[in-house]
């Protein structure tokens, strides 16, 4: 599986994690930014962010939770940025958007609220590299994950076989070694975990990686 460490923390440092990440199995450092307008909190500033993730060569799976991702691409992609994904309930244009994110050479991504109807997203699988699924309500870590999710993950990974794409299907929100297992087996491809893995980063990783 792949792991994609989330370093948004109500009580240790985000630098504090990155720090140690490079010593683990992850993936990638996922990176939640938040504006306080589209969803409640807010995270770090761009100046905080390129020294948090600077302890670390992991590549960045950055996730905009943000009311106008236009503000955000260029900036993300001066660093080391995987992905870029954006909130379908957060834009109206969204094929003017992937191809925005996909002009400055990034991997494009949309994420999904518990919510919203997975099919919104069938008619874009094929321009995107990935879906992130929201198991738990946008804004903060530590949240119990939302079971009916893992339908709507079932339905994507079926429309996905369908159409004979590879677009990544990753769940965010309440992952752990029981809620991961549940994951996999309804097709999803890359796991973000934030509280479990933050409990013992180097065998919790391992865990997670080895499901």
């Amino acid at each position: 599986m792949i792991v994609s460490t989330s370093i948004l923390s109500s009580s240790i440092k985000a630098s504090d994690i990155t720090k140690k990440l490079d010593n683990t199995v992850s993936d990638y450092i996922h990176l939640d930014i938040m504006d306080g307008k589209f969803v409640e909190n807010k995270t770090w500033t761009y100046s905080e962010v390129k020294k948090i993730v600077s302890y670390s060569s992991l590549p960045l799976d950055v996730h905009l939770m943000v009311k106008d991702p236009n503000k955000y691409i260029e900036d993300y992609a001066l660093l080391n940025t995987k992905y870029l994904t954006f909130h379908i309930e957060a834009v109206k244009n969204i094929d003017e958007m992937i191809e925005k994110i996909k002009n400055y050479g990034l991997k494009v991504g949309i994420a999904i609220n518990p919510e919203t109807n997975i099919e919104k997203v069938f008619p874009y699988l094929n321009k995107i590299d990935k879906v992130i699924v929201m198991s738990v309500h946008p804004g903060k870590s530590g949240q119990t994950f939302i079971y009916e999710v893992l339908d709507k993950i079932k339905l994507l990974r079926e429309e996905i076989d369908k159409q004979n794409l590879k677009t990544d299907i990753t769940v965010d929100g309440g992952v752990n070694n029981e809620t991961a297992l549940l994951c996999k087996e309804a097709g999803v491809t890359t796991l973000v975990s934030a509280s479990y893995l933050h409990n013992n980063l180097i065998e919790n990783t391992k865990i997670l990686k080895s499901i």
